[in-house]
């Protein structure tokens, strides 16, 4: 049995990862961490009272990267569902991880659909010399852009190195109106509206045609699979992955 504590466990990704993993046979809910009022308002609480295999983090971008070093220094494997760490934060945990010889797996979608969309993203790249995109969320969300589009924007940026081909010199009128520019001078537009949950769409360009990959989330629950799949493999591994696509 996998014992199972959630950190951000009154949130509402939170009460979804609690209530996957009370329903899955293999595993076991051993702790629900959220600084609102859990059962412990810290991770270093939870140790010192459970036994914790791994620990599932749904909190905020301030607070997940020393989560993160806790649970490796303290040989407690970590799904990582929060975003907003940096590349040097995200390769320091990746150094840790490996020094400590502890699991670590950071996702920034679990949706199977929304990786598959990132997948199709990086092969489509190889074809287009141009794309944006352009990703949605609802207005509580904290961290822009989406950990999901950087993701997107680093996965074709492995198969091309600019994807502004013949634009013309620009001039904004006002700033940030083309977006932050990413991996590759791919821009980014982020939205942030009420009545969204996630959504992300992808544009490739060329002369004489537009072709746009999509995925939308209607419902927390559409992630669950995913976050299992990822306490399973961080279970039976000790080795870093970034990014759900590497497990499929």
């Amino acid at each position: 049995m996998i014992k199972i504590a959630v950190c951000g466990a009154l949130g509402k990704m939170g009460k979804e990862v609690v209530e996957a993993v009370t329903q899955c046979p293999d595993t076991e809910l051993t702790a629900k961490i959220d600084i609102a009022g859990g059962e412990f308002k810290t991770i270093e609480e939870a140790h010192k009272s459970c036994k914790i295999d791994i620990l599932v983090d749904f909190t905020q971008p301030k607070s997940i990267f020393e989560n993160a070093k806790y649970c490796l220094n303290n040989g407690i494997k970590i799904v990582i569902g929060t975003t907003g760490l940096s590349d040097e934060q995200i390769a320091e945990l990746k150094t840790l991880s490996k020094e400590k010889n502890t699991g670590c797996l950071i996702a920034p979608n679990f949706s199977t659909g929304a990786v598959l969309m990132m997948m199709f993203a990086r092969q489509a790249a190889k074809y287009f010399d141009n794309a944006e995109i352009i990703e949605l969320h609802h207005n509580q969300k904290k961290d822009a852009p989406s950990g999901t589009s950087i993701k997107t924007a680093a996965m074709m940026a492995e198969v091309k190195e600019d994807f502004t081909k013949g634009n013309c010199p620009e001039t904004e009128t006002i700033e940030g109106a083309r977006g932050g520019t990413s991996y590759s001078n791919i821009h980014i537009h982020s939205v942030r509206m009420p009545g969204y949950i996630a959504s992300q769409e992808v544009i490739f360009g060329s002369s004489g045609q537009i072709m746009t990959i999509r995925h939308d989330s209607m419902d927390r629950k559409c992630y669950m699979q995913g976050v299992m799949l990822a306490v399973k493999h961080v279970y039976e591994n000790n080795d870093f992955v970034y990014g759900l696509d590497n497990i499929l």
